[in-house]
C-alpha cells in the first residue's frame, strides 16, 4: 500500500465517522479494572428547571416569582414537609420510596457560566470555570484505569468530550452489530493486513494502525459479548428509552465496561415550559423505571449506580414567555440499591439568599459527587482523574 493510498483510505475512515471515537485508543493500558461495578451517567441537556422538578411547595417566594409556572401543591407528589416531586416523576417517586434515590440540592460550581456549551464542557471535563480542558473526566478514567477503550461507552453516534481522554478515548455506539460490521470493511482489513509492508513504517502508519487494531478488537468484543443477552423488559417508545435499553443490554450481558454516558435533550425551556417539561420529565421517569426494572430482573442493579445531572438550572423568576431562563445551581439524582443516604442529602434551595443575578447559590460542588463516585464506588484514585482533590460525600460506602 502506497502512502498516498493509505492517506486516501484514512480520509474515508474519518468521513465515515468511525475513527474520531478511537483517536489515541491504542496505548499501554494499566491492569486496573473496576470489577463488576458500573456507573451510568445521564445528562438532561438544555438546563432542566430544578424548581419545577423538585417543587418547594410551601415556599411563598416560589409562588410569588412564578405566578404562571409555579406548580400547585395539589398537583405535586409530596416527599417531605418542604419538597415534592413533579407529577410527571411518579415512577421516580416509586424508586425514592423504595430507598433507591438520593437527591442533592444546590449542586453547582464557583463562578457559574450560563452558556449551554461552556457549562456542559465544565461539567463534562470537571474543570474550573476559567479552565479549558480537552479531555473529559470519564475519558480520563478510561485512560488511566480502564482495560481498553471498551471500558467506557457513550450510547450515541458521536463521542462527547466527557468520554475523551488525553491519548485514549472511550467508545461511542448505539448498535453493536452495525459498529462491528462497519469495522469489517475492506479498507480496514487492507490497512491491517499490510502492516508488515516496507512502506508502512512507524513514521507513516504506526499511530493510525495501532488505533485500527484496537478499534476492531473493541468492536468485536462488544458485539460478541452483548449479543448473548436479550431483554424481555418493555421500554417506552422514545429515543432516550432506547439508549437505556442498549445500556441494559451491555450491562446484563456481562460486558466488562465500567462507565456509560447517556443524554436526553430538550430541556431548554425558555417558552411554554409547563407542558414541555411535563412531557420531558415523564419520558425521563418512565424510561428510568424500565431501566431499573431491567437491571433488577438480571440482578445487576445492586452493582450499578445511575447519576443524572443537567448543565445548569433555571432562574428563580419566570420570564415573559411562560418559561424560565438560564440559571445556576440544580439537583443531581443518584440511583442505586446500596446507597447509604436515600432521600434528600442536603437542604432545600434557599430562595431568599440569591446571587446578584437572582440565581440559586450552590452549596455542593458537583466534583465532590464525582470524587465520591470514583473513590468509593469505582475504587480508583479520584485525584488522578479529576486533576485535583475534592471532599468526599457520605452517600455511598
Amino acid at each position: 500500500m502506497k502512502r498516498r493510498d493509505f492517506v486516501k483510505q484514512s480520509v474515508l475512515v474519518s468521513s465515515a465517522c468511525l475513527m474520531p471515537s478511537f483517536l489515541g485508543a491504542f496505548n499501554h493500558f494499566p491492569a486496573i479494572i473496576s470489577g463488576h461495578r458500573k456507573l451510568v451517567v445521564i445528562q438532561l441537556s438544555g438546563g432542566n428547571d430544578g424548581l419545577n422538578t423538585i417543587v418547594p411547595y410551601r415556599n411563598d417566594i416560589y409562588y410569588r416569582e412564578r405566578p404562571n409556572l409555579a406548580i400547585a401543591k395539589d398537583k405535586t407528589i409530596k416527599a417531605t414537609d418542604e419538597l415534592a416531586f413533579h407529577k410527571g416523576l411518579a415512577p421516580l417517586k416509586e424508586l425514592y420510596d423504595k430507598g433507591y434515590l438520593t437527591i442533592f440540592n444546590n449542586v453547582g460550581y464557583p463562578n457559574p457560566n450560563r452558556s449551554h456549551f461552556r457549562s456542559t464542557n465544565i461539567w463534562q471535563t470537571a474543570s474550573n470555570a476559567d479552565e479549558y480542558w480537552k479531555s473529559g473526566w470519564m475519558g480520563r478514567y478510561v485512560e488511566k484505569f480502564g482495560g481498553s477503550p471498551a471500558s467506557g461507552i457513550e450510547v450515541d453516534e458521536a463521542l462527547s468530550i466527557i468520554m475523551k481522554g488525553v491519548n485514549i478515548n472511550g467508545i461511542a455506539t448505539t448498535n453493536p452489530k452495525l459498529f462491528y460490521n462497519n469495522l469489517q470493511q475492506p479498507y480496514f482489513s487492507r490497512i491491517i493486513d499490510k502492516q508488515t509492508d516496507e512502506h508502512l513504517s512507524e513514521h507513516n502508519l504506526g499511530y493510525l494502525y495501532k488505533t485500527m487494531v484496537e478499534a476492531k478488537s473493541s468492536a468485536k468484543y462488544i458485539y460478541e459479548t452483548s449479543k448473548t443477552y436479550y431483554s424481555s423488559q418493555q421500554y417506552p417508545n422514545n429515543p432516550f428509552a432506547r439508549q437505556l435499553n442498549t445500556t441494559a443490554q451491555f450491562i446484563n450481558s456481562g460486558l466488562d465496561t465500567a462507565v456509560y454516558y447517556v443524554s436526553m435533550g430538550g430541556f431548554d425551556t425558555h417558552n411554554n415550559q409547563q407542558d414541555r417539561q411535563e412531557k420531558l420529565l415523564s419520558t425521563y421517569a418512565d424510561s428510568i423505571k424500565a431501566f431499573v426494572d431491567d437491571l433488577k430482573k438480571n440482578d445487576t442493579f445492586k452493582d450499578t449506580l445511575i447519576i443524572t445531572f443537567s448543565e445548569f438550572g433555571r432562574r428563580v423568576s419566570e420570564n415573559a414567555s411562560l418559561g424560565t431562563d438560564h440559571g445556576t445551581a440544580n439537583q443531581v439524582f443518584v440511583l442505586g440499591e446500596n446507597i447509604k443516604k436515600p432521600g434528600f442529602y442536603n437542604e432545600a434551595p434557599q430562595l431568599v439568599d440569591l446571587d446578584g443575578n437572582g440565581d440559586l447559590i450552590y452549596s455542593i460542588d458537583f466534583r465532590e459527587i464525582y470524587a465520591t463516585l470514583l473513590d468509593k464506588w469505582l475504587d480508583v484514585d479520584d485525584d488522578t482523574v479529576l486533576n485535583r482533590s475534592f471532599s468526599k460525600l457520605s452517600f455511598i460506602d
